[in-house]
């Protein structure tokens, strides 16, 4: 008899980290063990762990050469950094002249930097134990002469955490990630969502096997094991749709149309210039959100007036005259900044982070407003605060540039002011969105939920709350009617607009402009398609 009519489907509960189905067999990922017992001279161990630090970060470099994707490349060369800083691996070396063996050295050395990340307060850093969990399993192979981990194409893969490297390593064509570590702000969760690969993240994997039929239903955040004849034509259809709807999105050139024929805008958010290689700006409608503190995040220094004009000013060019929406610098929060950023902030979510930063620093400030400014003339740019709370945040932002426009005329360059708007993601200003000055209004509403329910969307424990509610709605509606009665624009650029299931209540609310991730623009066309009106 075959085994599996033995077993009832199983439905485990995780988080969604990136939407999407994935149907396949199980591949479980288990960590390899590197206890190496030779013995050999101190100076051999010293240079083993010498070879292997220089080969991994080789083998870094050459993956940044291949991935050719500046989100991708921004995580490899944080690896890379850390193996360039001989602090790191310091304490290994003093262990190997104490007369320690380099891999157990290694271990040692770098097992308390994993500790004191997991443990931080701020989830992005957090996040970040993955990536020094990479590097010193990268350092523990290279020191035992194995290879990197191999991922056979087509399956759904569950494992405790994944190394980014190994993410970009994988041929992921119909495939899935479950985990049990990570968060859906960690960079695997990142890559995956920006090349559409469904996955979970706080599954319990321990009794997951190799071989085991699956569906990953990065939607509802639910894997199922050996599913039924009945669940399994259900996600069959179901999967069917996704590649029906990401296949329209590389043809289709007409209107965004609900199915009465209202039409709906459908724009992009994006981090950097390497995600628009693969899209034709006339398959959509501009770009919704550009996150420009990725140009700031993990370098040694920040960009300079010049770096960020030349990034904008592609961006500008790229739409071929659709607009191309810039956020400036949103740091804080759950995106620190070496240098710019405040240490030992104890609510980051709460404190010095967006706008508020931004106008202590007005040395970054002025240089980001210039280069917009500048970049402003080769396109439809327009540009949008982040965290704006009261009005007067926006009224001087609003003059500080136009101060800079003025300056840089006087210097001789070709600037302009371009459209000012703001981030609505805190409920004070939803709630008296008639009091802002604003030209436009973009809905951040991952910022939102948080704070209307009180619940850090990075806290697992907490994501029942940490999801959209009737109150949410409420106040997107009420940011909406505004917009429209107003005469202005309103979209939503956070990751619920990227939701298939939420489209529908989202029009309900009256929203017609909608900004996501590229990896889900098929599925989301698809589900405005289906919309024919409130019942």
């Amino acid at each position: 008899m075959d085994h599996r009519t033995q077993r009832v489907a199983h439905r485990i509960e995780g988080r969604p980290a990136a939407p999407g189905i994935a149907l396949g067999s199980l591949v479980r990922l288990v960590d390899a063990k590197h206890d190496m017992r030779q013995s050999r001279s101190m100076e051999a161990e010293r240079q083993a762990l010498t070879d292997a630090l220089e080969a991994s970060r080789l083998d870094l470099a050459a993956l940044i050469a291949k991935v050719e994707d500046e989100d991708a490349e921004a995580i490899l060369s944080f690896q890379i950094a850390l193996l360039d800083d001989e602090t790191l691996a310091a304490p290994a070396f003093a262990q190997i002249a104490d007369g320690e063996v380099a891999n157990r050295a290694w271990i040692a050395a770098i097992d308390p930097e994993i500790a004191s990340y997991d443990h931080a307060d701020d989830p992005y850093f957090r996040a970040r134990a993955s990536d020094l969990r990479d590097l010193r399993d990268r350092v523990l192979r290279r020191l035992a002469g194995e290879v990197d981990q191999a991922v056979p194409p087509g399956v759904i893969v569950a494992a405790e955490d994944m190394p980014p490297s190994v993410f970009l390593a994988t041929d992921w064509c119909d495939g899935g990630l479950v985990l049990r570590r990570g968060s859906p702000s960690s960079h695997v969760a990142i890559l995956a969502r920006s090349r559409g690969v469904p996955m979970l993240v706080g599954v319990d994997v321990d009794h997951l096997e190799s071989g085991m039929d699956a569906v990953l239903d990065g939607d509802a955040g639910v894997l199922i094991i050996d599913p039924d004849p009945a669940q399994r034509a259900e996600y069959d259809v179901r999967l069917g749709q996704q590649a029906e709807a990401r296949q329209s999105t590389s043809s289709f050139t007409g209107p965004v149309l609900t199915a009465s024929g209202e039409p709906v805008q459908l724009m992009i958010n994006v981090t950097g210039l390497a995600e628009l290689r693969d899209i034709d700006p006339s398959r959509v409608d501009g770009i919704g959100l550009m996150r420009t503190e990725f140009l700031f995040q993990e370098r040694k220094k920040l960009p300079t007036e010049d770096e960020q004009y030349q990034i904008y000013r592609q961006m500008a060019e790229w739409a071929l005259g659709k607009p191309v929406t810039i956020r400036t610098l949103d740091a804080g929060g759950d995106k620190p900044i070496a240098g710019l950023t405040e240490p030992g902030d104890l609510n980051p979510f709460l404190g010095v982070r967006g706008v508020r930063l931004s106008l202590r620093r007005l040395d970054v400030f002025r240089l980001q407003l210039r280069a917009l400014a500048r970049a402003s003339v080769a396109g439809n740019l327009k540009v949008m605060i982040p965290m704006v709370t009261v009005p007067e945040e926006l009224d001087r932002c609003r003059a500080l540039f136009q101060d800079v426009v003025e300056e840089l005329h006087r210097e001789g360059y070709v600037a302009k002011l371009p459209p000012l708007g703001m981030m609505v993601e805190v409920p004070a200003a939803a709630l008296a969105i008639e009091d802002f000055n604003a030209d436009f209004f973009s809905i951040g509403s991952n910022d939102l939920i948080q704070y209307v329910a009180a619940a850090s969307r990075d806290e697992p424990q907490l994501a029942d709350l940490a999801r959209p509610s009737r109150a949410v709605f409420t106040l997107i509606k009420h940011v909406v009617d505004h917009a429209e009665l107003t005469g202005r624009e309103a979209s939503l650029c956070g990751d619920l607009a990227g939701e298939p299931s939420q489209v529908a209540v989202l029009l309900d609310q009256g929203l017609r402009i909608f900004s996501v991730a590229p990896g889900v623009l098929g599925p989301i066309r698809a589900a405005v398609a289906r919309y024919s009106g409130k019942v």
